[in-house]
């Protein structure tokens, strides 16, 4: 099981295993905000609530000004798996300005597709097609971004998480 951590400032920062998160409670540098009481861990000492979610007591910044790198897994968890082309359900990339004409691989360059639509643009741009984006790529933001393994979130996350634009 993994658990969220967050700041002072209630951003998140990081996912780590409740062992970990665990010693930090254990050790008075973070306080539990949510647990899986269903799953007590049991140690020789006594048995303490699996943390969930946890707090820094000392607030950490989290640096701004970080640009997110591209990725196809980021894309597709930009565009929510949907295709910018059809609203389908997507499990490629493509780019707008194909790469052979210059095409960059960059947060505005690219948009999730569904397979069908992939291959129907081919090397062609969308205003060649009479297509049009449902929506403007634009990079993603907010502090969820710059935190790995966010995308699969827990239950208990979800309050904390701002929702993913």
């Amino acid at each position: 099981m993994r658990t969220l951590v967050l700041n002072a400032g209630y951003e998140p920062l990081a996912v780590v295993s409740f062992k970990r998160a665990l010693v930090l409670v254990m050790n008075e540098k973070a306080t539990v905000i949510a647990a899986d009481t269903g799953h007590p861990v049991w140690g020789s000492h006594g048995v303490w609530d699996r943390p969930s979610v946890i707090i820094l007591r000392r607030y950490v910044r989290i640096p701004s000004g970080r640009s997110i790198p591209v990725s196809r897994r980021g894309v597709l968890r930009r565009d929510n798996s949907r295709c910018g082309y059809c609203s389908g359900s997507a499990s490629t990339i493509d780019h707008i300005l194909p790469r052979s004409r210059g095409g960059k691989d960059s947060w505005e360059n690219l948009v999730a597709c569904c397979l069908k639509c992939n291959n129907l643009k081919g090397d062609r741009t969308p205003q060649e097609m009479n297509w049009s984006l449902r929506m403007t790529p634009r990079p993603p933001h907010g502090s969820t971004w710059m935190v790995r393994g966010v995308e699969r979130s827990e239950p208990d996350w979800e309050e904390f998480l701002a929702p993913a634009a």
